[in-house]
């Protein structure tokens, strides 16, 4: 096992050397910039019913920063290129022969996936912080961390998207093929945990999903009058998240060591 700091650091090297993670970064923010602009230009809106709370309250802060979870699906990715990018380029025959132990491999490519996701995270929180704590300082507001609940929700932001870069490397370990494991994670996200955790009536099963689970840790609980969600406890969520992470790092694990790579 002291050889994992080095395949660590191999590993964030293999990434960190390409254009690639800090377009993905770019593209995050960019998403969640975009969806804070909505929150702000639409905050205090009545629209079908619903609405949006107002811009100087607690409720909407919450909402707002609860937001940086939808950066999960560019971590995703990352795992997902990750793991296919060595049998794309077919390194990943040097890559045994150098560490001939494959379960090492993988776990140093699971270990680097939480470091990036970790950093993502981190990245999304101070961006958040620049943008919503002048929007509703100038809307009249009070920024309170107590009242809008933003240290539970940041570490539930760092923990959705440390574990997203996990479910890509399991995804990734288990198609191989890069483009394939791309566009499953993006279905995946934009279309079955979408579906599941928008629509009220089917919250039964969509918070046992990951991004239910994601949810219930931030125990976001604001009623834009659709109906209050009905997630996990936030200890519940916490710890099937963690089951997810452990399930994806076995399915990684697994297929990568019993496989032949030719």
């Amino acid at each position: 096992m002291s050889d994992i700091p080095g395949l660590v650091r191999a590993e964030l090297r293999k990434l960190f050397t390409t254009r690639l993670w800090w377009i993905m970064l770019i593209v995050t923010l960019l998403l969640v910039g975009v969806s804070l602009g909505f929150l702000m230009a639409f905050a205090g809106v009545s629209q079908n019913g619903g609405a949006l709370p107002a811009l100087d309250t607690a409720q909407w802060t919450e909402i707002a920063w609860s937001g940086g979870s939808s950066a999960g699906i560019f971590v995703m990715i990352l795992g997902v290129v990750l793991m296919t990018s060595e049998y794309r380029y077919q390194t990943i025959t040097g890559t045994f022969l150098v560490t001939p132990r494959r379960g090492l491999v993988i776990v140093a490519k699971l270990v680097a996936g939480l470091i990036v996701g970790a950093l993502f995270g981190l990245a999304v929180l101070v961006f958040q912080a620049v943008t919503v704590i002048p929007a509703v300082t100038i809307a009249g507001g009070e920024f309170s961390l107590s009242a809008s609940r933003v240290p539970q929700i940041s570490i539930g932001i760092l923990a959705t998207l440390a574990l997203y870069a996990l479910f890509g490397i399991g995804l990734g370990a288990l198609v191989r093929n890069q483009i394939a494991g791309i566009v499953a994670a993006i279905v995946w996200s934009y279309v079955v945990e979408s579906i599941f955790t928008a629509i009220p009536a089917l919250h039964g099963v969509g918070k046992w999903l990951p991004a239910g689970a994601a949810q219930a840790l931030m125990s976001i609980d604001v009623d834009t009058g659709l109906g209050r969600p009905e997630w996990l406890p936030a200890w519940a969520g916490a710890l099937v998240l963690v089951a997810y992470g452990l399930l994806f790092a076995a399915v990684a694990t697994a297929t990568t060591v019993r496989r032949d790579i030719t």
